[in-house]
């Protein structure tokens, strides 16, 4: 937990927000977080059908060809974040912290690992035993990989991009790419781990952001 007051973390739930306008939007909350113009921030959303090209993606872990994906609907971006390739859809909470790590916390592993310990509780509150790995960054179960993480941290170390944790996605969607560079894991979510107990995006949202908020020393959260 950071020393001090506590901070106040602005959340704000999107709904469904491509994935162009996701970036521009981050872009601009950087911007403004850098100058101190807004406080810590967290926007959840989902995207539609989209592949997403990070840092160090291999272009043949995507699976699909031009046709291919504009057939299935299928958007393709740059990310502009760390990572190899991963997808995102409807069905899967995706969360962007707009933070700035001074000045204790300015450590990326560590903020790394706080990341991947919000999505280990969110999973325990259902029940589900989730779990790091050597494979990479991100968080799995005995079935696979239950969230993807790809970060970006800007100057000034403030931070952009996030996570994905997989509730109610579409898993065959996963077949298009080899997700995160790793070819022989499975992926999971929390509608596969659960059956039919799987919980809806809103009430995993809530759980996200109070397991966020205490990781992070948020105490103050703004609706």
């Amino acid at each position: 937990m950071s020393r001090g007051s506590p901070r106040t973390l602005a959340v704000s739930w999107m709904g469904t927000v491509p994935y162009g306008e996701a970036l521009e939007l981050q872009a601009e909350l950087v911007a403004q977080r850098r100058r101190g113009e807004i406080p810590d921030t967290l926007l959840l959303l989902e995207h539609p059908h989209v592949i997403t090209l990070g840092s160090s993606s291999d272009p043949q872990h995507v699976l699909l060809d031009e046709a291919e994906r504009e057939r299935r609907g299928i958007e393709l971006f740059q990310a502009g974040r760390g990572g190899d390739v991963t997808y995102h859809g409807p069905g899967q909470l995706v969360a962007y912290p707009i933070l700035d790590l001074k000045p204790d916390r300015k450590d990326l592993h560590r903020y790394l690992r706080d990341l991947e310990r919000v999505l280990i509780d969110v999973a325990a509150e259902y029940g589900i035993e989730a779990v790091r790995s050597e494979a990479g960054t991100g968080v799995w179960t005995a079935l696979g990989k239950l969230a993807a993480i790809g970060i970006r941290v800007s100057s000034g170390w403030i931070t952009s991009h996030g996570i994905a944790l997989n509730v109610r996605s579409d898993l065959s969607y996963f077949e298009t790419i080899v997700p995160c560079g790793i070819p022989d894991r499975d992926v999971s979510s929390l509608e596969r781990e659960l059956e039919e107990d799987a919980p809806e995006l809103a009430e995993v949202s809530q759980r996200f952001v109070e397991h966020f908020a205490r990781v992070f020393g948020h105490e103050t959260i703004v609706g």
